[in-house]
């Protein structure tokens, strides 16, 4: 094993998930509305653009796979509202960080991994453009470049927990199952990596266990365990 997948949103950024949807949601409503949309129907709208991602298929970006719905509902001219979808995550985005926090051995637990020579891909979710992610990286206390792969909804197909998000990380960075640890803190997203035979490390801190799965069958732990497992490491 010499490369490490980690989730973002609840793993490397400790975070409150429901209180991070909502403020996100009425940001970028908020933000639509004085082009003459309303609340509650933009935000159901956005809501079916991000559930044709999850169920994307492959055979488009999950980016074109969000635009192509949402015109469904308001037609083309939408599109032309791409800027100021850039511009909410450039500016009143920010807001949101207030739902998570910063762990002090997460930077500490990517610098160890460097040192020791491992590769480090940022498997998260591929729901939002790069630059909503980069600056969620930034809130953690990361960069962008500890990465030798961010997953975005403009360079992704599929989304977790589709098995195929992760075949399409390993065939794209020529990767096998067995050089590869998962490590997140959703069993039905993140450890769905165990199934093609990557190892899985279930990080508890912000644990989300929908279907109340046993998780003694992952190798599991708060971020200060992860930090303890990775300074027993050995170099690669």
């Amino acid at each position: 094993m010499d490369t490490f997948l980690f989730d973002l949103d609840g793993t490397l950024l400790p975070m409150d998930q429901e209180y991070f949807t909502r403020v996100y949601f009425k940001g970028i409503a908020k933000k639509l509305i004085p082009y003459g949309f309303e609340e509650k129907t933009l935000i159901n709208t956005i809501n079916e653009g991000v559930m044709a991602m999850i169920l994307n298929d492959g055979t488009i970006t999950n980016e074109e796979r969000f635009w192509t719905t949402i015109i469904k509902f308001h037609g083309e001219e939408i599109r032309d509202l791409e800027p100021v979808f850039l511009d909410y995550y450039n500016n009143e985005f920010q807001d949101a960080k207030v739902s998570t926090s910063v762990h002090p051995l997460v930077k500490e637990s990517i610098l160890q991994l460097k040192k020791k020579g491992y590769r480090i891909i940022l498997a998260t979710n591929p729901l939002f453009p790069p630059l909503a992610t980069h600056k969620r990286i930034k809130w953690a206390g990361l960069e962008p470049e500890d990465f030798e792969l961010v997953t975005t909804f403009d360079n992704s197909s599929y989304c977790k927990p589709n098995i195929k998000y992760y075949q399409e990380i390993l065939s794209r960075q020529g990767l096998s199952s067995s050089q590869c640890l998962m490590v997140g803190n959703n069993v039905k997203e993140d450890m769905i990596a165990t199934t093609i035979g990557i190892e899985g490390f279930l990080v508890t801190d912000c644990l989300i266990n929908p279907d109340g799965v046993d998780i003694s069958k992952y190798r599991n732990g708060s971020i200060n365990d992860l930090f303890e497992y990775i300074k027993e490491l050995p170099h690669v």
